[in-house]
């Protein structure tokens, strides 16, 4: 429904000054009448022809009759001042709402390249700029990362699917092929794709805190759990999980804190020593009112450069052990960063002197 358009914020704080200034002039007015009425007679003074007198001496309404005009004068002397400049006042103190519509409207238009860089000392328009370029900063850091990590889903989404393409193609061309063979590598495909389905389902789940009210969940429960889950997948490749440390309670959602500790276990184990015998080390505690989850795993050296790159999506690590059968989606990482960040925490990574990595994840405890 549209509205009809009523008075500018300029003119309504014109008219504002100029009302003020004039209620002034007349209080002001008002004061010097009051006072001059203590000192003038009504009526005219009869002096004795002796009397040393000097001067005019007014009565009440032959100075009302000359006051009058002058103090109408006055009056608009002080409107029009108070228009003039109440209206250059207005138009200054809002200059910098002026800069920040334009930049409003800028980005309503799909631009969050713009900044206002407002000059000036630090007041409330500053601090409002101010905060709005930080907004778009990381507005435009978003829409690149979203833009980014669309960009490679639909990348790693297509890959299965064109495999599976060629596969089918092939069986067409070959009416000789293996049955048996093509339906498990069609299931191998197959399975790969849900994957990276669900590993995608669970990132955008985790980004958006999309999940049910907090719980109180010990993650060295969680830790038990997903180092009993990932045991067969660890004997297979010839690395040692070792648990400790003590209660770690915090408060979020059970699932997608498993989640997190069973990303953090998978990663350590997959990428360790090539020839086995790696080991991957589990330690929970409290600390200063947080909860901490290290990881450490052995492995082959990694420089600090490449281990800053790991938590950001579909980065896998080109100089990393994988296996073919647990290549991953290069999500894991990612997802337990978001995990982390959705339960207010952080996650660390860093490379061991020995070779390996160590990720810290930090929670804030449940006390």
């Amino acid at each position: 429904m549209s509205r009809a358009p009523g008075l500018s914020v300029r003119l309504k704080l014109t008219l504002s000054y100029a009302g003020f200034l004039m209620l002034a002039g007349v209080l002001l007015l008002g004061a010097v009448w009051a006072f001059l009425l203590r000192y003038v007679p009504e009526r005219a003074l009869i002096s004795p022809a002796t009397a040393d007198l000097h001067g005019v001496f007014p009565i009440r309404s032959n100075l009302l009759r000359v006051f009058a005009p002058r103090a109408a004068a006055v009056l608009g002397i002080l409107l029009v001042l108070g228009l003039v400049g109440g209206w250059f006042l207005a138009g200054r103190m809002l200059a910098p709402l002026t800069r920040i519509t334009d930049a409003t409207r800028l980005v309503a238009a799909g631009s969050l390249a713009h900044r206002i860089r407002l000059p000036g000392r630090h007041d409330e328009f500053r601090e409002l700029a101010d905060a709005f370029d930080a907004m778009l900063a990381r507005l435009a850091a978003h829409d690149a990362e979203q833009r980014r990590f669309a960009a490679n889903a639909s990348h790693e989404l297509r890959t299965p699917l064109a495999i599976t393409q060629a596969i089918l193609d092939a069986a067409r061309d070959d009416p000789d092929c293996d049955t048996v063979e093509l339906v498990d590598r069609l299931r191998a495909v197959n399975t790969r794709s849900i994957g990276l389905t669900e590993a995608l389902l669970t990132l955008s789940r985790a980004q958006t805190r999309s999940f049910a009210k907090e719980e109180r969940v010990d993650v060295s429960l969680l830790v038990e759990e997903a180092a009993e889950t990932l045991l067969p997948l660890a004997e297979r490749r010839g690395v040692t999980v070792e648990t400790s440390g003590d209660i770690a309670p915090t408060l979020g959602s059970p699932a997608l804190l498993l989640q997190l500790v069973t990303n953090l276990v998978h990663n350590g184990i997959v990428h360790n020593l090539d020839a086995g015998g790696g080991t991957v080390r589990v330690g929970t505690g409290v600390r200063a009112e947080v909860v901490e989850l290290t990881v450490e795993n052995t492995g082959g050296q990694l420089s600090a450069e490449l281990v800053a790159t790991l938590a950001e999506p579909f980065r896998r690590g080109a100089e990393r052990v994988r296996a073919a059968d647990h290549a991953g989606v290069g999500l894991g990482l990612a997802i337990a960063k978001s995990i982390a960040e959705a339960h207010d925490g952080t996650l660390t990574i860093t490379p061991r002197a020995g070779g390996g990595l160590r990720v810290t994840a930090q929670l804030p405890a449940a006390l």
